[in-house]
């Protein structure tokens, strides 16, 4: 047992390590389940409104692609059909990013190399980092246990969503632990973890685009390929229909196999090193990595490939959908209301681009908030301190990533627009339409643009912070922008989001005036950080 001495005391260092990003994930996500549970509640008040709405649900490609197996037409099923595949895949993001950060992060800093100098085994970092991290994958089920009988959902059904998204959670900590144990960055961990939760996305969307709509017409029976991705397997269980509890053996499988294998790749080790070892450079720099500029451009432009294909992707399958949302308005009143209560007047596809323009900018701004903590990244890891030694100046370097985030904010919502109107117009053959689409997702930039600088103020003048409160700014943002009405929140609760100050463009017409004053409000926060940062010495640990 001496390879695990000392793990209860790393559980502990890792719980006060978190103690702020980990229960603004639990909160958010128990939170989000909550609003998405009203949402369904306010659009789904009669039974052949929910038989319609499954029932679109499983005819409906691209319905399938983004949420999902229909699975009859209780609220419950309905209201999770909505929400599992979010919710796991910020659960997976929650416990891969927890894992690496206890463990490859640690190695990659020299603290693991300090904490293995004591009385601590070998195996005791891995395991408290799966402990921490299976732990507040279970927080986070129990959350959304509650937030569902809250609602007067049925028991066992409320049991097994937190069930399915615990286990969901737990199998990609151990997924993270192999990847931990592979890559000798923790940049390269959470891109492989990352790439194993996409390929499970691609593996369940497939199965379930490929799927067969049973007799009913409010039931999909997902094709095999569901059945290969642990994102599959939690909408498998059928929650609030047939609540088959069997499916977590397969997450109990997943998940032993895989801490195992992360152990036994451990032992095999140095420490420091991954079995995948790094690649040697060439053997000259080019030119252009002499300016901050081009330094910041080798340094983001992959996280900006990433989530530009991703958002071009959700722009194709969201353009594609909107023609039919007219149809679907048709026949159920409830939702026609609930649209044309934003706007009326408006017609329900303009209603529907706005809506779901206002969710695709709250995920642009997670690449807004990835590019611009990547100074502290740089900060932290020493790597900051030799380039200021040189003729760059403070602000010429917070400017070359500024700029590039920037920059890449608006590429990323100008092609995920572009995508959108493209694909609206091949499917409804109105391409004029498609400067209304455009439209809604240039409309976002000013409040992603003041989201982001709220990310800069942080990382001026509370860098050691600055990761946690930036992820939290985004989650209440994204929950009092998306979610606040349906949760009667007051005013000033909503006012807190930028984006609830974004008019509903095309449905509405352009008001410019809440776009200057967020970016306004946005320049005066930038200018705070770059005060802040300028006055203030380097923090070259974590």
């Amino acid at each position: 047992m001496t390879d695990w001495k000392g793990t209860w005391r790393l559980v502990r260092h890792g719980l006060r390590r978190d103690r702020v990003v980990l229960p603004v994930w639990i909160a958010a996500l128990t939170g989000l389940s909550a609003a998405v549970v009203a949402a369904e509640v306010a659009m789904y008040a009669t039974a052949a409104e929910r038989a319609h709405g499954a029932a679109f649900g499983a005819a409906n490609v691209f319905t399938r692609i983004m949420d999902g197996p229909a699975s009859g037409t209780s609220l419950g099923a309905i209201s999770m059909v909505e929400a599992f595949q979010k919710l796991a895949i910020f659960v997976a993001l929650m416990a891969a990013q927890a894992v690496v950060r206890h463990t490859r992060q640690d190695e990659e800093t020299g603290r693991a190399e300090l904490i293995g100098s004591g009385v601590v085994g070998r195996q005791a970092r891995l395991t408290a980092a799966l402990i921490v991290s299976v732990g507040a994958s279970f927080i986070v089920g129990a959350g959304v246990t509650m937030a569902l009988l809250a609602h007067g959902l049925p028991l066992e059904g409320s049991l097994a969503s937190g069930a399915a998204l615990a286990a969901t959670g737990a199998c990609f900590a151990a997924i993270a632990g192999v990847a931990a144990q592979v890559s000798t960055t923790q940049r390269g961990a959470n891109a492989l973890a990352g790439g194993v939760l996409g390929l499970s996305f691609l593996l369940r969307a497939v199965g379930d685009a490929f799927g067969t709509v049973t007799a009913s017409g409010v039931e999909l029976v997902s094709a095999w390929p569901s059945w290969l991705s642990p994102l599959g397997w939690g909408q498998q269980m059928r929650v609030f229909h047939q609540d088959n509890w069997a499916v977590l053996a397969l997450f109990s499988v997943l998940f032993v196999g895989l801490a195992v294998t992360a152990f036994a790749l451990g032992n095999r080790r140095d420490m420091g090193a991954g079995l995948i070892a790094d690649r040697s450079g060439p053997a000259e720099a080019p030119p252009r990595l002499l300016s901050p500029g081009g330094l910041a451009l080798r340094l983001q432009k992959w996280p900006l490939i990433t989530w530009g294909a991703a958002l071009v992707v959700t722009g194709v399958a969201f353009g594609a959908v909107g023609e039919s949302m007219e149809d679907f308005a048709d026949t159920n009143p409830q939702v026609a209301d609930l649209f044309l209560g934003v706007a009326p007047g408006a017609t329900i596809v303009e209603l529907y681009f706005a809506l779901v323009f206002s969710f695709i900018a709250v995920a642009a701004a997670g690449y807004t908030v990835q590019a611009l903590l990547r100074m502290r990244a740089e900060e932290v890891s020493g790597r900051l301190e030799p380039i200021l030694s040189t003729s760059v100046g403070r602000i010429a370097w917070l400017a070359s990533h500024g700029r590039f985030a920037v920059g890449g904010t608006v590429a990323v919502l100008v092609a995920c627009g572009g995508a959108a109107a493209l694909s609206h117009g091949v499917v409804s053959g109105d391409f004029a339409a498609g400067w209304g689409v455009m439209a809604a997702a240039l409309v976002q930039i000013p409040a992603v643009l003041a989201l982001g600088a709220v990310v800069f103020a942080l990382f001026g003048v509370a860098p050691r912070w600055a990761g946690a409160l930036s992820w939290a700014a985004l989650a209440v943002s994204f929950v009092m922008g998306q979610f606040g009405d349906l949760l009667e929140l007051p005013q000033w609760a909503l006012n807190m989001s930028p984006f609830t100050h974004v008019p509903a463009v095309p449905a509405v017409a352009l008001s410019y005036g809440p776009l200057v004053v967020l970016v306004a409000v946005a320049a005066v926060l930038v200018g705070v950080g770059m005060a802040g940062f300028g006055r203030r010495d380097l923090a070259i640990a974590a």
